[in-house]
């Protein structure tokens, strides 16, 4: 028999446009413009800025791969790393639920890539993004919670999407695929030790994960060998790196069941972990005409990952930090009905935000946490300066597969992006997005945004 390494290597190796639905190619045009939102909106951050210098200072100066909204090219490895890096940031950019895994922000930035440097057509940058999509959740779901605990699923389940996209586009077969996959899985990495100290790791985790997993691919073609067996062998993935992993959820339903359409798409600014339990107080909030001056508590009920990620952070000191506040995160919806990036720019730290931020507290809950990762339940309790105690929920937040974004929604968000980075004019922006929704017609990849 086949293992699962071979079988799921095979079907990124083979997986082909017409075998897509159609809805789920319309799907991922959705994700492939939303991740464009993303990295225009990142490209002004600090830690952005920082890695797309090190690409630059590495070389080439120019190349045929886009750095988006940069108005420069650089390698595929190059350009796949500073937009990854960009996609991030924002904490706008895509999840799955049962995966617990970002995947546009190490998907797209390669295929992009690599799909710009060989010409690739539009369908075939689609079926590498699938691939992409459909082999990172996998993993993640197979690495399990326990994983997630200590390591960031994107910066490491990342590296074996990455692979299988790059390894679509450039043409390899079913047995290079898998050394592609054991060289991506080997280097594997992301630790959530970051959080405490608000430090910048969080975007290196997304660009080594792009970076690496294109070199995997890229290896491969050239005859590198991988271990056979990356993620079930003695000394593999699941041996290093998780505790309940699940060797059945890599091949479930290949081609059967598409895990792309799955994917959610974030509506506030911050950590997913915090939007269920934004999306159920802002129902209370608005179901009972609560002004920010009504709220006495909030007790969000939540599962475990969310107060193993949410919970070291206590007083957070920078705007990235406190999008993984769930006490910021819930004062902002109270205050203003969405916890978006102008709201985390102005108002984290904002003496009323600190006050609300205050009265939050997290608990777990055996049925939200019973769900997760399959479901991400939203739970509030809000006791009011009156003595009432009022209680909210929501099954499926914003964004969720059940309550997803429209097209419009979609490219409003990535309008707000843009003008927030202030790195694209609107007009050049509204122009790239005619051309994204098109992507299935394209001969050849073309550049998103004009070069400088």
């Amino acid at each position: 028999m086949s293992t699962q390494a071979e079988r799921l290597a095979r079907f990124a190796a083979e997986l082909r446009f017409d075998a897509i639905p159609a809805p789920v190619v319309r799907f991922t045009e959705n994700l492939l413009v939303d991740w464009f939102g993303s990295t225009v909106g990142g490209q002004g951050a600090r830690p952005v800025q920082s890695i797309a210098r090190f690409v630059q200072t590495m070389g080439p100066a120019d190349g045929a791969s886009e750095i988006v909204a940069r108005g420069r090219g650089s390698s595929p490895w190059g350009a796949a790393m500073a937009n990854a890096a960009a996609s991030h940031v924002a904490e706008q950019d895509d999840v799955h639920n049962g995966a617990v895994f970002h995947p546009a922000t190490v998907v797209f930035p390669p295929a992009l890539a690599v799909a710009q440097a060989v010409g690739a057509s539009g369908r075939q940058l689609i079926a590498a993004c699938v691939a992409g999509y459909e082999v990172g959740i996998r993993v993640g779901e197979f690495l399990g919670r326990s994983h997630y605990k200590v390591f960031h699923t994107t910066g490491t389940a990342g590296t074996l999407a990455a692979a299988a996209a790059t390894g679509s586009l450039l043409g390899l077969d079913g047995a290079r695929m898998r050394h592609a996959f054991g060289s991506a899985g080997t280097q594997s990495a992301g630790l959530w030790e970051f959080l405490r100290t608000a430090a910048d790791s969080k975007q290196l985790h997304t660009a080594h994960a792009a970076g690496a997993g294109l070199m995997a691919a890229y290896l491969a073609q050239d005859g590198f060998t991988g271990a056979a067996d990356i993620f079930t062998g003695a000394q593999g993935m699941a041996a290093g790196m998780s505790h309940d992993a699940d060797p059945a959820r890599l091949t479930d339903g290949l081609g059967e069941r598409w895990a792309t359409a799955e994917t959610s798409f974030k509506w506030h600014a911050s950590c997913r972990h915090t939007h269920p339990a934004a999306d159920a107080l802002l129902a209370v909030v608005r179901q009972h005409g609560l002004q920010p001056g009504d709220i006495a508590q909030v007790v969000a009920h939540v599962h475990q990952g969310a107060l193993d990620v949410l919970g070291p952070v206590v007083d957070p000191r920078t705007v990235h930090q406190s999008k993984f506040s769930m006490g910021t995160v819930l004062a902002l919806v109270a205050q203003f009905g969405h916890a978006g990036l102008t709201e985390f720019e102005r108002e984290y730290r904002s003496a009323p935000t600190q006050a609300l931020r205050e009265r939050v507290s997290m608990v777990l809950d055996p049925e939200v946490d019973a769900a997760y990762p399959r479901r991400w339940i939203g739970k509030v309790t809000v006791t009011t300066t009156d003595g009432r105690s009022l209680h909210g929920r929501v099954d499926e937040p914003k964004g969720d597969p059940g309550n997803t974004l429209t097209r419009d929604e979609i490219a409003a968000k990535a309008l707000r992006l843009a003008a927030y980075s202030g790195t694209v004019a609107p007009a050049d922006l509204q122009r790239a997005l005619d051309r994204l929704w098109q992507v299935a017609d394209w001969p050849r990849t073309p550049w998103l945004l004009e070069r400088a």
